[in-house]
């Protein structure tokens, strides 16, 4: 479990020296470098390491890849309900409220929240034009795991803000990605994996405190924090501090349960051999970042998975990075008339489920990885037949 980090390795948040590998996926394309299926094997790759910084606790990629382009996707609709929740819940805090101005920082992992907040009668300001009285709100969807330098990330973000202003970050935490076992988390251009603790422990060294975490099952639990100037966490948030700390977030030896679930991917190639030596094809949906790390550690190839399905036309006409599996559209995959459909994106599974009956009218099972494959029982509402 874990290793030597690289030499000259600093902490993205604290800038400390004093840490180690907890999690080592060896050498990996980048995800978002999504190759048409023409561009001939092998691709481009670069070490995908997770280094626990011993001084603040902030678990963050090593090392990055090249910058290369970045595929967007079309937004998920468990997404968008997502988004929904948490601007509802933070109009019934007071945030949001007419004539309060926000500053937005965004990710590709969804859509902005301004319309939601502007049709709530706020104003929005462009983080780079903020005015010198600062903004009521900042909110982050998922922006600060993009960000190389954290500690800066966090300065702009806290700077924006008017004496008595609230940041807002929306984020999956780290104690859900060890808790789960979701390894395949780590990926090139997702710098930072905050824990609540090691979040807390940032922010009041920028000026606030958490004050509000509430959480939702969205991606196995996706956290909204709030905080401010100032600001305790309340009970329902120490709970939350308590329970990762208690999962061992800050302590390299629990994040080594990260390892041993990534050193068993090879489980899911013995089960696609089995299911091809059974004469059954088997394809895959959603082709996300998180897909990537699985499919490459894995050794997944068209041998073995047909193609993976992606509402995104963007993606459609690619291939998985680094292998030859292609990325298809929905309708593609249908036709295909799969025998088993493993979804990537296992909080999907009703959406996608409802979009494509035609798997299920043709005698096809969705898997999700549990972490072992996992068939779905069918859905009888959903079938057409």
């Amino acid at each position: 479990m874990g290793g030597d980090p690289r030499p000259g390795t600093r902490c993205r948040a604290c800038g400390g020296a004093d840490g180690r590998v907890v999690l080592d996926l060896g050498d990996q394309p980048p995800w978002d470098r999504m190759p048409h299926r023409d561009v001939p094997l092998p691709d481009p790759a670069w070490p995908l390491r997770m280094w626990l910084c011993a001084g603040c606790g902030l678990a963050q990629l090593e090392d990055d890849a090249d910058a290369v382009e970045e595929l967007h996707g079309v937004e998920p609709r468990a997404m968008a309900e997502q988004s929904d929740r948490s601007v509802g819940r933070l109009a019934r805090e007071g945030l949001v409220r007419p004539g309060g101005r926000v500053a937005e920082f965004g990710s590709p992992h969804g859509e902005s929240w301004l319309p939601r907040l502007t049709g709530r009668g706020m104003t929005a300001v462009d983080p780079a034009a903020a005015p010198p009285d600062g903004v009521d709100l900042v909110v982050d969807f998922y922006g600060l795991l993009h960000e190389p330098d954290q500690a800066a990330a966090l300065d702009r973000r806290v700077r924006l803000l008017r004496p008595g202003g609230t940041l807002a970050l929306q984020l999956l935490p780290l104690g859900t990605v060890l808790r789960d076992g979701q390894w395949f988390d780590l990926r090139h251009g997702h710098y930072a994996y905050w824990s609540l603790p090691a979040l807390d422990a940032a922010l009041r060294r920028h000026g606030l405190g958490v004050h509000r975490a509430w959480w939702y099952p969205l991606s196995g639990g996706t956290l909204l924090v709030t905080a401010r100037a100032g600001a305790a966490p309340d009970e329902a948030t120490r709970a939350l501090l308590d329970e990762e700390r208690a999962a061992g977030v800050t302590d390299p030896s629990g994040l080594g349960r990260l390892q041993d679930a990534a050193d068993g991917a090879h489980r899911l190639r013995e089960w696609l051999a089995a299911e091809r030596d059974a004469g059954r094809t088997v394809a895959a949906y959603g082709a996300a970042s998180r897909a990537v790390p699985l499919v490459c550690r894995a050794g997944l190839d068209a041998g073995l998975l047909a193609a993976v399905g992606d509402a995104s036309p963007a993606k459609q006409g690619r291939r998985m990075p680094g292998s030859d599996v292609p990325v298809v559209s929905p309708a593609e995959l249908a036709a295909l008339r799969p025998d088993r459909v493993v979804l990537f994106l296992p909080e999907l599974a009703a959406e996608v489920r409802a979009a494509l009956p035609a798997v299920e009218d043709g005698g096809g099972r969705w898997v999700v990885l549990d972490p072992a494959p996992h068939l779905l029982e069918p859905d009888r509402a959903l079938s057409r037949g």
